[in-house]
């Protein structure tokens, strides 16, 4: 049996559905931004793209992680 997905990659399907962007997209807007810290790259996704909090954060710490390697 498959696990369900858990920390900030189980927002993405509803993220998908409430905003008409792939998460793809998402993260490409956030590595193109030249904001750097979390909770900047969180605000503008918020003020800029409408995105809620939870929504927001799961996407800049998913990203992040991503990019890092962990």
């Amino acid at each position: 049996m498959k696990e369900p997905v858990k920390g900030p990659a189980s927002y993405f399907p509803s993220i998908e559905k409430k905003y008409g962007r792939p998460v793809a997209e998402w993260k490409d807007l956030i590595r193109s931004s030249p904001l750097t810290k979390h909770m900047e790259l969180v605000s503008w996704l918020k003020a800029e793209h409408g995105l809620g909090h939870g929504h927001a954060n799961a996407l800049v710490a998913h990203t992040v992680a991503e990019d890092s390697g962990k």
